[in-house]
């Protein structure tokens, strides 16, 4: 497979980002901490990849970002009011909420456990791709099991080049 290197400054690269996200692929994405190995969360298929092309035991729980706060009562139930606060001053950003997950949550992302971590990533073009892309998205540090997490588009390149569809470069993350 050929991994194409998208330029997140080009908004026809972000759009065929999400078109490869939606068709089942997989895309590495800048969030403000690390690039995220993403596959639209809703694809138990798509989420199944992360594992094989990260070389992760499939037991391994990954992180759901959400492209609003709107989002958390789609993917946890039961939503305590203490999340509520914590969510208008934390995201978007890098705090990840653990909580109990909705039945219809595939397996795959919470490697059977019954809680789900939630989170609203701030890169500005990660967000508004979801957003125009309808996209919930597991999305896991995309480096190969137990290397390094990237920080750079060049650095999933290094480790991800054939194994997955796409690198998005938005430019070094800014907190990793």
């Amino acid at each position: 497979m050929k991994t194409l290197l998208l330029d997140a400054h080009d908004p026809s690269d972000v759009q065929r980002a999400g078109e490869l996200l939606a068709a089942g692929q997989l895309v590495a994405v800048p969030t403000e901490t690390v690039y995220g190995l993403a596959a639209d969360a809703r694809n138990p298929q798509a989420v199944a990849a992360i594992f094989t092309a990260k070389g992760r035991p499939s037991n391994h729980p990954l992180i759901t970002h959400l492209a609003s706060v709107d989002a958390v009562g789609d993917w946890a139930q039961q939503v305590p009011s203490w999340v509520d606060p914590l969510l208008r001053v934390f995201w978007p950003g890098p705090l990840t909420l653990l909580l109990q997950k909705q039945a219809w949550v595939p397996e795959v992302i919470t490697g059977g456990l019954p809680s789900i971590g939630l989170r609203m990533p701030a890169h500005p073009v990660l967000l508004q791709m979801m957003q125009h892309a309808g996209l919930s998205l597991a999305a896991p540090a995309a480096n190969r099991y137990q290397k390094l997490s990237p920080t750079t588009a060049e650095q999933v390149m290094a480790g991800m080049a054939g194994r997955i569809a796409a690198v998005l470069d938005g430019g070094p993350c800014q907190v990793g």
